[in-house]
This record gives structure tokens, C-alpha cells and sequence, in this order.
């Protein structure tokens, strides 16, 4: 007797298709590695890791003054560059026009045009005798006078350290806040010029170098750091060591710029931990150039 046939297995169930959570006519290929939720190709938007929808991928981003920060951390140190090129510019005209500058061995007349002194006389063409400095109302002098230089030597020490020092420096503090502490250090050399040397030709970006070195030793300093343990310290001892003891070199310009770079870099410098409020950290060094004014008008007059 022939027994009847089973009956046949119910069909398999086929698994659903997922849907795009924001698009719900679409099929999802794939799922956001960070919540899970299925996503076309549209919402998903490459990570470090997989793949992420649209507003995993927002969430997980910096907030915009970190972005904002690290965006400028990569870019190349402008205002340093601007400034080296011149402080060169300036030298090849030099040039151009003497070519005794490029030595150094002599005082050319575009380095009495340009360099600092509160007032010195030169004997003219004529015979005359011609009066010029700051006495004599030229005050463009406690600025030109640093982007002038006595010899290609003197002009390649100078932009070595501004390059070493400003590529450090911008980078950390920004652009706005580096060009505000290189033109006070800048003013404060020329204060400690009309200072200590009022009566001597004096030139160079030395002082405003040596305002960076004041700076980024007090901001090693404000993160418990001893400048004098680091090359940085001895960099800065060696450059005071040479200002006091070879010829020819600005006392009053090397440390006029120290101290105003010192005084400026405390507060644009500081840590984020100390709490500096932003407006204080770019008025500083507005404050330490209208003091070096203040002081150069005085001393200079």
C-alpha cells in the first residue's frame, strides 16, 4: 500500500532589502561603521575608519577653532616669509645703488638714509654740512633702520635666526599676533638705540630677533620649561655674549628688543591653561610698541 506523499517545505523566507535611512526608495549597500544605520552611497562619507553617514561624520569632526588651528599649523609662515623678503629686497637695492653695500666695509649713503641715529652730521657735495636722525623730525628711521643691513654677513645671520624663530613662533601664535611682536620688538630695539648709542649709526633686524628670542624663551618658561636647559637658551646666551663683548654691535638695539619681545611674548605666548584673555594677547604687544614710541620720542627729540 503505497502511503501518501509529504507535503512540500514552506518557501524560505528572503530577506528584507535595507533602505537608505534618508532616502527611503533607495537600496543601502552598506551601514555607517559608527551607528550602524543602513545608507546609500550618497549619505556615506569615507573615515579614518570605514565609511560614516552624514551626521556621524559631523558630530565626530573638531569644533571650528580647532579646525581653524590646525588649518593654519600646515600652512607655511607667511608673514616670516614676507618679512625676510624685505629685509632682501631692501639689501638689493642697497646693492643696486652701491655695491660697497654688499661688502659692509663702508657706510654707503642709502645706509644713512635708512639707518638710526638721533643726529649725526655729513659733510655734502657742496661743502655743507647736512644735519639728519630723529632730531631732525625723521622718524621713519626706528623702522627702516631694520630692515637695513651692513653687509651680506650681517643680512644672512639676521634672516637664518627670523627663519628659525618665525617658523616656530607663527605657527603657534598665528599671523596677526606674530607680525603685532615682531614690529614691537622691532620699535624696542630702536628705543634701546636712542637709549644707550643715540649718536652712532645703528641698523639691522637683530633687535626685533632678538625680541623673538625673548618671546619664545618666556613661552618655553610659562610651560614649565627652563630656556637656559634647551637650545633655544643657548642660542639666546650665545647671541648676549657676542652683543657684549665683539665691536660694533647694538647693545642698546640686542637688548631694547629682548625686553620688549620678553614683555609682549608673556602674554601672546602663554598657554592655553593660563587663561589669557584673546584681546589682552593681541593689545600687548600694541602696548610694548606705543611704550618703545613713547621712549624713542623722548630719547630721540
Amino acid at each position: 500500500m503505497n502511503r501518501p506523499l509529504p507535503p512540500p517545505p514552506p518557501p524560505s523566507a528572503t530577506p528584507s532589502t535595507a533602505h537608505c535611512y534618508r532616502h527611503p526608495d533607495r537600496e543601502a549597500g552598506r551601514r555607517c561603521t559608527r551607528c550602524g544605520r543602513p545608507a546609500c552611497s550618497q549619505c556615506l562619507v569615507q573615515a579614518n575608519v570605514g565609511s560614516q553617514c552624514v551626521e556621524c561624520y559631523r558630530a565626530g569632526r573638531p569644533a571650528a577653532t580647532v579646525r581653524v588651528r590646525n588649518w593654519q599649523a600646515r600652512q607655511p609662515a607667511i608673514v616670516t616669509s614676507v618679512l625676510m623678503a624685505l629685509n632682501v629686497l631692501v639689501f638689493l637695492w642697497m646693492g643696486i645703488a652701491d655695491p660697497e653695500s654688499l661688502s659692509g666695509r663702508g657706510v654707503t649713503q642709502e645706509a644713512i638714509d635708512l639707518g638710526l641715529t638721533k643726529e649725526l652730521a655729513q659733510f655734502t657735495g657742496s661743502g655743507t654740512i647736512r644735519q639728519f636722525g630723529t632730531a631732525e623730525g625723521e622718524w621713519y628711521r626706528l623702522v627702516t633702520s631694520g630692515f637695513t643691513h651692513f653687509g651680506i654677513l650681517h643680512l644672512a645671520f639676521n634672516m637664518l635666526l627670523l627663519y628659525q624663530l618665525g617658523n616656530m613662533l607663527e605657527r603657534e601664535i598665528g599671523r596677526v599676533k606674530f607680525a603685532l611682536l615682531y614690529f614691537a620688538a622691532l620699535l624696542g630695539g630702536s628705543a634701546g638705540v636712542l637709549l644707550l648709542t643715540p649718536h652712532t649709526l645703528t641698523a639691522g633686524a637683530s633687535g626685533a630677533v632678538f625680541g623673538l628670542l625673548g618671546a619664545a624663551s618666556v613661552g618655553l618658561y610659562q610651560r614649565g620649561i627652563n630656556p637656559l636647559s634647551t637650545s633655544l637658551g643657548t642660542l639666546l646666551l650665545l647671541n648676549i655674549f657676542i652683543t657684549f663683548t665683539l665691536r660694533n654691535v647694538s647693545v642698546g638695539g640686542h637688548i631694547g628688543g629682548l625686553v620688549a619681545g620678553a614683555a609682549a611674548g608673556w602674554f601672546v605666548t602663554a598657554p592655553r591653561h593660563k587663561k589669557v584673555p584673546p584681546a589682552l594677547a593681541y593689545s600687548a604687544p600694541v602696548v610694548v610698541a606705543a611704550a618703545a614710541l613713547l621712549v624713542s620720542f623722548v630719547a630721540g627729540s
